[in-house]
């Protein structure tokens, strides 16, 4: 590899890959030493084409999540069955594999910052900016973006937006899957939430069992599908339907609860 290729971003390769080896050494004993990740689905990893691949997850910390899946993704590509045990694998890691995030999260600091170098596609959220409610139009770069991503390799997005659980799907990863028409591969992480703050940054609880399931991709018709059926199916891979708060814990059900009220509250005013 010339030293300075770079990807179809302009991030020259050489560097990435130092990002991805220093920060995958540093964060390597959040999952396997102060809490326990348990994986399932790593044969999936290894059945997947270099690119085309759109990952779909439930959100639980802005940085955790997909600093697990970076390692779970290397060392199923490595040979490792549900284990990242020995980091070696972290020393040749799939450059290819970028994630989808608010531009404002990834632009507040400099850690923010090298971990956009090291697979960062940043978009403006259409409706949430510095902590309030927004409602804007998408910008036509950031759709070209994830799909330039896409053609490239693998994309990591979280398509509720949001680390709260049991929020909408938004229907733009929807109108993606339909224009890009990848592979979609689901993930369901859980324990994250219980064990870093929720930046991802700074562990709060240790011994905590964390767990990634990862899914058989989608069956999905690119074709005849309507985005709200692609939605649906969604919401159901990635275990975010309404129908499963019943593993909530009782806080997290009556914050989730509490949180419906107010938007019925907001939804009678629209209607009357």
């Amino acid at each position: 590899m010339p030293l300075f290729k770079r990807n179809p971003f302009g991030h020259i390769l050489f560097i990435k890959k130092w990002i991805i080896r220093i920060f995958g050494l540093i964060s390597h004993r959040r999952y396997r030493k102060f809490n326990n990740l348990q994986i399932e689905g790593s044969e999936i990893i290894r059945q997947l084409p270099d690119n085309n691949v759109l990952f779909i997850s439930n959100h639980q910390t802005y940085f955790a999540d997909v600093a697990a899946m970076f390692h779970v993704f290397n060392a199923s590509l490595s040979g490792r069955d549900d284990s990242i045990k020995n980091i070696g694998y972290i020393w040749n890691p799939k450059l290819n594999v970028y994630f989808v995030a608010a531009g404002e999260t990834m632009r507040a600091g400099l850690l923010p910052k090298l971990f956009a170098y090291a697979g960062s596609v940043s978009i403006d959220r259409t409706w949430r900016s510095a902590g309030k409610d927004v409602n804007r139009q998408v910008k036509n770069s950031d759709i070209s973006n994830i799909s330039k991503a896409i053609k490239d390799g693998w994309v990591i997005t979280f398509p509720q937006g949001t680390t709260t659980p049991f929020k909408p799907i938004r229907r733009g990863t929807a109108h993606i899957i339909k224009t890009c028409k990848p592979i979609v591969v689901p993930i369901v992480i859980d324990g994250f939430r219980r064990s870093f703050d929720k930046k991802g940054l700074n562990i709060k609880k240790r011994n905590v069992l964390q767990s990634m399931v990862i899914k058989k991709p989608l069956d999905i018709d690119y074709e005849n599908e309507s985005v709200a059926d692609i939605v649906s199916k969604i919401e159901y891979a990635i275990e975010q339907h309404p129908s499963f708060l019943k593993v909530l814990s009782p806080k997290e059900a009556e914050e989730y609860m509490r949180e419906e009220e107010e938007l019925n509250k907001k939804r009678e005013f629209w209607s009357s």
